[in-house]
């Protein structure tokens, strides 16, 4: 267990969510509000910290309040991943939900045309994985705070943010309904095909176990190949 009291995380405030916010009305007059914290490249001891990197692996943490945007649940700004490079797709990511429930939205567009949308509603203990060339955000849609964890290779420097913020987020938005999640096109976006929902803990043939925290793949970091080498897997 990974203790978060004396790591200082970054911060994302609702300011960072203007441009991808659905509740432009709501935004004009709300406090900056905390809405979600980072902890990354984290792990239990040094031992484990070193092994980590010298397998171009980074382990984060992140927490996501219960903060609404308005009418909007809260949720992360959303990013892609650069290619591999020498391959035509991206890096991949493995999450965990700790605490908490989530839906995790995968998106694949080109430019303003979204190919595919796809919305994972995952609980406490339920992994995900992001295959390559899809972009992805985080909801918070619990009442209490929403804590995830996630493998990712450590080759590159950032994600990238920027298509996003100029399409206003991505191609749905998630309100709070009546009856739960009301989703909302993006108009911003050319062509939007219907929301497909899937169910979390598919692992691509890779032999992982929804039973045990992805942690404990330090112990046989090999599987995590995957994210570092995707072009040598099939991703069907």
């Amino acid at each position: 267990m990974i203790n978060l009291n004396n790591l200082k995380p970054g911060i994302r405030y609702l300011e960072d969510m203007r441009e991808v916010a659905w509740d432009k009305q709501w935004m004009k007059t709300a406090p900056n509000l905390e809405l979600y914290y980072i902890y990354r490249d984290i792990a239990e001891n040094q031992v484990d910290w070193m092994k980590i990197i010298k397998n171009d692996l980074r382990y984060d943490t992140t927490i996501l309040t219960p903060h609404k945007l308005g009418k909007e649940f809260n949720k992360t700004i959303g990013h892609d991943h650069p290619l591999v490079p020498g391959t035509t797709i991206t890096y991949p990511e493995l999450y965990e939900v700790k605490e908490g429930k989530a839906i995790f939205l995968l998106q694949d567009s080109d430019n303003e045309i979204i190919k595919d949308i796809i919305a994972i509603k995952a609980e406490e203990n339920d992994k995900i994985i992001v295959p390559p060339n899809y972009e992805h955000l985080i909801i918070n849609i619990g009442k209490k705070p929403l804590k995830i964890c996630n493998w990712i290779c450590r080759r590159f420097a950032s994600n990238i943010y920027k298509p996003f913020r100029a399409r206003k987020g991505f191609c749905y938005y998630a309100l709070k309904g009546f009856f739960g999640i009301k989703w909302i096109k993006n108009e911003n976006y050319q062509s939007i095909p219907s929301l497909k929902f899937e169910k979390p803990n598919y692992f691509y043939n890779f032999n992982l176990s929804k039973h045990q925290p992805i942690y404990s793949l330090i112990n046989n970091i090999k599987k995590l190949d995957f994210l570092k080498n995707p072009q040598n897997y099939q991703w069907t």
